[in-house]
């Protein structure tokens, strides 16, 4: 009986940890993680990702993510209106004395095709199948009996996603992207034990990012998402402001910085540098919420890289999509 109790109650206390995905601040660094349908959704015909998030660093044990993501045209019409593009993606996440964490893999399929008859309005969907693996190491847990042992250390299971964007650019200075979409539509069963079923909630993000070019070097760039999974909530809005220092064809440097706020929750700043096909991201989360004092008011440090192929000049390309 001892035993079953404390199964359950590493089960519930699991399920807790899982009842939301992993995230990171820099959502427009790995946009598949939000939405399938920003697949191939930019200039070039092919991005790669690297990303690393550090969350508590004072505790023993802090939350650790990391990411790899990769995306390529699969086909563009020959007036470059329509198309579809494949898309990638790895994560790992381990946090805790018992280094509970989730790994996952993931393929995204996407179509876009425009919906203006001027070229400047165009519609993606996206599809996303992959498979994820959690589990923890029991070897440093502390039982009343150290000869027990736990049935079930490691759970599999599928994940189903489907998401729809919309780019509008009405003006040659105004750019905007409007993503929703849906993660875990199949609400698979995240239980370590037998005893009862631990599903995961499905997650509901909508994303808006906007850019205005409002002077000849200088844009605003301001961003909205909004989260639901379960009982949680998520609320993240903010403004970048970017710097084009070179827009050549073959020479693309800028320079992007900015403040966000995570409701109720961290004050995010950003940097981003572009130089040519790299680009280069480095975030920090200043922790506001209640864990302040268990936190010791360490947030999180996120830094990325990220890698485009063949990315056109402004003035030959045909999809006026602004490397966000």
């Amino acid at each position: 009986m001892r035993k079953a109790l404390t199964i359950l109650m590493l089960t519930v206390g699991l399920a807790g940890m899982r009842a939301q995905d992993i995230h990171f601040s820099q959502v427009d660094a790995d946009p598949l993680l939000l939405n399938p349908a920003y697949a191939g959704f930019f200039d070039g015909a092919g991005r790669f990702g690297l990303i690393y998030r550090n969350q508590w660093a004072s505790i023993s044990a802090p939350f650790q993510t990391a990411g790899v993501t990769g995306e390529a045209a699969l086909w563009r019409s020959q007036n470059r209106r329509s198309g579809v593009s494949l898309g990638a993606t790895f994560f790992s996440d381990h946090a805790g004395t018992l280094n509970y964490g989730t790994t996952s893999g993931h393929l995204s399929v996407a179509y876009f095709t425009s919906v203006s008859r001027y070229g400047n309005s165009f519609l993606s969907i996206g599809l996303d199948g992959g498979y994820a693996q959690s589990g923890f190491d029991p070897s440093e847990a502390t039982l009343d009996d150290p000869s027990e042992t736990f049935s079930q250390q490691r759970v599999g299971y599928p994940l189903l996603c489907m998401g729809v964007a919309w780019y509008f650019q009405p003006t040659g200075d105004l750019h905007t992207k409007v993503g929703f979409s849906v993660r875990n539509l199949n609400r698979p069963n995240i239980s370590y034990s037998a005893l009862e079923d631990t599903r995961l909630s499905r997650r509901y993000s909508l994303f808006a990012r906007a850019e205005w070019r409002g002077w000849q070097s200088l844009s605003l760039m301001p961003i909205v998402l909004a989260q639901a999974q379960g009982q949680y909530r998520e609320l993240l809005y903010g403004v970048d402001l970017k710097w084009y220092l070179a827009e050549e064809a073959q020479r693309q440097i800028s320079l992007r910085t900015g403040l966000a706020l995570r409701h109720g929750d961290a004050l995010i700043a950003n940097l981003m540098i572009e130089y040519n096909a790299l680009v280069f991201t480095f975030c920090y989360d200043a922790n506001i919420s209640d864990l302040v004092a268990a936190s010791g008011g360490v947030g999180a440090l996120e830094v990325g890289m990220v890698y485009r192929i063949a990315k056109p000049s402004r003035k030959s390309m045909k999809i006026k999509c602004p490397a966000y």
